[in-house]
């Protein structure tokens, strides 16, 4: 596409060409396709010249779209001729991505009627008159659903890659990644902490050092009063700053923490379901069964074997 966003054209090569195996042996091979081979200019000033055609995705196993600056798929919702059929066509093989406003691409080839899906929270709008049959959520910073996955603006396309590699290849490699290219393995939250707000109030002071305390006893009971206590704030107060700094109730965030620490411990130990239950906080299995299901749609066990047969399919958290 015209216009590509430059940052986001470069995050698959960086993110995927970055993951090995215990080896060192690469899991992905990345390559860039324009439609018809030619150079395509980006956002940054400058042209891409491709090594492939359209051809590329008849043959690819995942087809990431970049953001794009304006253009027919952002102004009216339409696409370059060719353009449309080729994504239409790999749709039928291979698991789409796209990230930020990609989604207007995918959305605009008729792939995201009827899916959840997100983009940068700046242009939801836009969007939603563009295209009101997809079930757009612009309060998070990705969404997987199975075979096409869509993600915030710009920096949430780190989030969506690392989270394809810790999907297909397990959580140590999508570890290492996230160490090689000193990004977090994985952030709190939806975009909701990142849309225009007023400034806080001078004096104001913010739930970070809590969640760090809390993180540190996921094995411990931990309600929301506790939380409260720990930031020396009303409930009321510290649910409100909570939300504002995160995007994401107490609560919610704590489930989030837990969920990741057993998904990690499952991956990782061959620790007996209950007592992964009991250290990530959840304190019985059919708690955590509970909780892994309606997060991931699998139970502990199966998540385990899946992960050790390699790769763990199905929809993970957004």
């Amino acid at each position: 596409m015209p216009n590509s966003i430059a940052f986001e054209l470069g995050l698959p090569h960086r993110l995927l060409e970055s993951a090995v195996d215990a080896d060192g042996r690469r899991l992905y091979r990345v390559r860039v396709a324009t439609l018809d081979g030619g150079p395509v200019r980006t956002s940054a000033g400058y042209s891409v010249i491709p090594e492939h055609d359209a051809s590329l995705l008849e043959s690819a196993g995942t087809v990431v779209v970049p953001g794009v600056y304006g253009g027919p798929a952002m102004t009216d919702g339409t696409l370059p001729d060719g353009l449309a059929g080729a994504l239409r066509a790999a749709a039928g093989h291979a698991r789409l991505v796209s990230i930020c406003t990609g989604a207007f691409v995918l959305a605009a080839a008729g792939l995201l009627d009827g899916r959840p899906a997100t983009t940068h929270w700046m242009h939801a709008e836009a969007f939603r008159g563009l295209f009101p049959a997809v079930r757009l959520d612009p309060g998070v910073l990705f969404v997987d659903d199975g075979d096409v996955l869509t993600s915030a603006g710009n920096a949430a396309g780190i989030d969506l890659l690392l989270h394809l590699v810790r999907r297909d290849h397990g959580c140590e490699v999508a570890n290492r990644v996230a160490r090689r290219n000193v990004v977090a393995p994985w952030r709190e939250g939806g975009q909701a902490q990142f849309v225009e707000r007023p400034l806080p109030e001078a004096g104001d002071v913010g739930t970070a050092a809590t969640r760090a305390w809390a993180v540190e006893r996921l094995a411990e009971p931990l309600t929301l009063a506790d939380l409260a206590a720990h930031a020396r704030m009303s409930v009321r107060t510290f649910t409100r700053r909570f939300r504002d700094e995160t995007g994401l109730s107490p609560l919610r965030w704590l489930a989030g923490q837990r969920i990741a620490l057993a998904r990690q411990l499952l991956e990782s130990t061959d620790a007996p379901i209950d007592r992964v239950a009991t250290e990530a906080g959840f304190g019985t299995p059919a708690s955590l069964r509970q909780h892994l299901r309606a997060t991931i749609g699998v139970a502990p066990g199966t998540y385990r074997r899946s992960y050790r047969g390699g790769g763990v399919t199905g929809h993970s958290p957004v």
